[in-house]
């Protein structure tokens, strides 16, 4: 009986950065059998679907350990040997391989520098002994990755450069230049871990144990067993251990470690918590909505994995650029070296010497970490302020939108409708709202819960329906009580029927003071109208003035009538397109493409398409499962601020990334001239490589302390001071 392939997953010693992942995935993408393959540096894991008649997993694990990556096999709740994932402890930096390794070429190197002054010739024995030490394990790396297909590594230019420099008789910078080589790696796997501790700071989160309540009595249990349904206690102090709803019970909670609020929320019956909040006064009683494994934190943590993933164009041309120009590297270097002292009668000395250089000049460890770097500390410090981005290309591409493109309810208003007004046509308000309410008893859009919400109010019992159905942007109808009714928005109302003149008066003002107004029908016969409005958020004002001043078009987009729209639209500042269907926002999106990129922000299902179709689809934090599946980014804060600060994190990243790009090629360039006229040394072309990857990285890490501007910050304030007209 042949096996079945096996999933595995690793935790994976040293793979501490992108490049990393990338080598790993690479060869681990060539042997034959092993598909699914998912590498994250974030956790520094490995996953992967392995059939072992093709490949054995040792020889997966041989090929890790040749390329210096040491894999230890995690074992899952709920394997064959039932055994948990001991976690993963972080060492001190002098603790590790890398550690070890600058530790003992760093003594063998200070110990021949105070031979030189003892006794010369022994210091030569002292420097070779370094320079060897320290190439040792580059040279194996360098080996096993021209085995799996990448010969012009960034390990064996220097291992050529480390052992060149011995063989011409410059030992003491030979072993500079590995000691270097090696610091900038350990200062890189620091850095890298420095990126991925607010992320992995997430899962230490969600509290391990939780309070299920049984009738009246609690019980302590893991946090990762509740389920659906699940009705938990959370007292004062205590961390929320799953997403769900208040069922019971009124407090204020910290949701900052999850959303990036500062300021404690006020929560009662029906409100949403996210696992790892904060309950600040009040015992709570919280349905469970949200197994562990996606709840918030889960999800959070999966789109920073999917944002390792999905590159950014600027950094696929980094790969494509590097491969071409490692191998130059190599080719330039070699004809450096030997083209003077052959056709031109130059000592092989010097010229050997600057070839050697130029090797060391000319490793892209700047260049192939100046894009990763940036993308994954702009990605990280988004996520710890709810702004939650799938991947890099979306992070860039967010920096370029010329316009941004808004659903109305539930994004730029509240989504929370409240019925203002009933209106009967020979029929008494309370039949009218009884039966409105009764067609949208099993609607889940925010106007009907609205309707839905006012019979609950008014303590009116609602019939029996059946034949329910929704007409997106037109209509629902139902059969209540043996009629066939529906609820109508009035523009699809008058394709059926001529409305009286009276209700298209009453009709126009109600909308031309920003409500919204749904007809109730028999047939053609109107038997009443509602009218009900959706506050802007309190912050929308302020959003959409940022965009303004960031240079962007801010238009939106709804399905409500137009006299609504344009009432919204006016005291928020922005352009409207009204009366649309979705098909209607595919369109009006295609048109705004015509001026450059556009990002759509929605929390809709009906949002879904205009999402995916835009090039950023932004997911607000309320919005629906399919909306967040579909959007390229998503606000966990409620907030329309959000959005210009998405933008403005993509530009300060962006910028970075230029900065390091021209860092890094501005500094070798420099030094490419200065050592082919003689000015420069080996120490100080290994210092141009390590040099420039330190502070490529050290830039990329300023993005980690990334804040809004303080327009943005000042324009939520006073937002909340200075309540939106409708």
């Amino acid at each position: 009986m042949t096996a079945s392939p096996s999933p595995l997953e690793y935790f994976v010693e040293s793979m501490d950065c992108a490049t990393c992942v990338r080598k790993v995935e690479g060869m681990v993408g060539g042997l034959p059998g092993a598909t699914d393959i998912r590498a994250s540096f974030s956790k520094q894991t490995l996953q992967l679907t392995l059939d072992e008649t093709q490949t054995p997993r040792s020889t997966l694990e041989n090929n890790m350990k040749a390329m210096g990556y040491a894999p230890s096999p995690l074992v899952k709740p709920g394997s064959a040997t039932g055994l948990q994932p001991a976690p993963v402890q972080s060492r001190p930096w002098y603790a590790s391989g890398q550690g070890k390794l600058v530790l003992v070429s760093g003594l063998l190197l200070a110990l021949a520098f105070v031979f030189s002054f003892i006794e010369p010739k022994f210091s030569v024995y002292g420097y070779i002994a370094a320079t060897l030490l320290g190439t040792w394990p580059l040279l194996k790396k360098a080996v096993a990755s021209a085995r799996f297909g990448d010969p012009f590594s960034i390990n064996m230019l220097v291992s050529l450069a480390a052992l060149g420099a011995v063989l011409i008789g410059q030992a003491a910078e030979g072993a500079v230049v590995v000691f270097f080589f090696a610091v900038g790696e350990l200062l890189e796997g620091v850095a890298a871990g420095k990126a991925r501790a607010g992320i992995q700071a997430l899962a230490a989160l969600t509290p391990k144990t939780a309070l299920l309540l049984e009738g009246k009595q609690t019980r302590e249990v893991p946090a990762d067993s509740l389920q659906i349904g699940h009705q938990v206690q959370i007292r004062p102090g205590a961390r929320v251990p799953a997403d769900g709803r208040i069922v019971r019970g009124t407090s204020s909670l910290d949701d900052s470690p999850v959303t990036g609020e500062s300021i404690p929320v006020l929560k009662t019956v029906g409100d949403q918590v996210f696992a790892g909040s904060i309950n600040t006064d009040g015992v709570l009683s919280v349905e469970v909505e949200k197994t562990a494994s996606d709840n918030t934190i889960a999800r959070i943590i999966h789109m920073v994995e999917e944002a390792e993933g999905s590159k950014a164009p600027t950094a696929r041309f980094i790969d494509r650029f590097s491969r071409v120009y490692t191998p130059g590297v190599v080719a330039v270097s070699t004809l450096v070296a030997v083209v003077p002292p052959l056709l031109m009668g130059g000592e092989w000395h010097t010229w050997l010497y600057k070839g050697i250089a130029l090797l060391l000049i000319g490793c892209p460890c700047a260049l192939v970490l100046s894009v990763p770097a940036a993308i994954t500390s702009g990605v990280s410090a988004g996520a710890r302020r709810g702004l939650l981005i799938k991947g890099g290309a979306a992070l860039e591409t967010l920096g370029n939108v010329k316009t941004v493109a808004f659903d109305k309810t539930g994004t730029l208003t509240a989504g929370k409708p409240t019925v203002t007004d009933i209106v009967g046509m020979d029929v008494e308000r309370t039949e009218v709202l009884r039966l409105a309410a009764a067609v949208e008893s099993g609607s889940n859009h925010p106007l009907a819960q609205a309707i839905t919400r006012e019979a609950k109010n008014q303590n009116v019992n609602l019939p029996e329906i059946t034949d329910a159905q929704a007409l997106p942007g037109k209509a629902v109808t139902a059969t209540v009580e043996g009629r066939a009714l529906s609820v109508v928005s009035p523009r699809h109302a008058a394709s059926l029927t001529t409305l009286d003149a009276t209700l298209q008066t009453q009709v126009d003002t109600f909308e031309s003071q920003g409500r919204t107004t749904v007809l109730l029908m028999e047939s053609q016969r109107v038997l009443g109208l509602i009218a009900m409005r959706d506050e802007p958020r309190p912050d929308a004002r302020a959003a959409i003035a940022e965009l303004k001043a960031m240079g962007i078009r801010a238009v939106m987009l709804t399905g409500d009538n137009a006299r609504t729209g344009q009432a919204i639209a006016a005291d928020l500042g922005l352009e409207v397109q009204a009366e649309l269907l979705p098909e209607d926002k595919l369109r009006a999106i295609a048109d705004l493409h015509a001026h450059g990129g556009v990002a759509m922000v929605g929390d809709g299902i009906n949002d879904a398409p205009a999402l995916a179709q835009s090039d950023v689809g932004i997911a607000m934090g309320g919005g629906t499962d399919v909306a967040l599946e579909t959007a390229d980014a998503a606000l966990l804060r409620e907030q329309v601020v959000g959005v210009p600060e998405l933008i403005a994190l993509s530009r300060a990243t962006m910028s970075n990334i230029r900065l390091n790009i021209a860092f890094a090629l501005g500094l070798k360039a420099i030094f490419l001239v200065t050592t082919l006229l003689g000015y420069t040394n080996l120490w100080m072309a290994i210092l141009a490589d390590t040099g420039a990857t330190a502070i490529v990285t050290a830039n990329a890490l300023r993005l980690l302390g990334w804040k809004p501007r303080a327009t943005v910050q000042t324009g939520r304030v006073d937002a909340v001071q200075t309540p939106v007209r409708a």
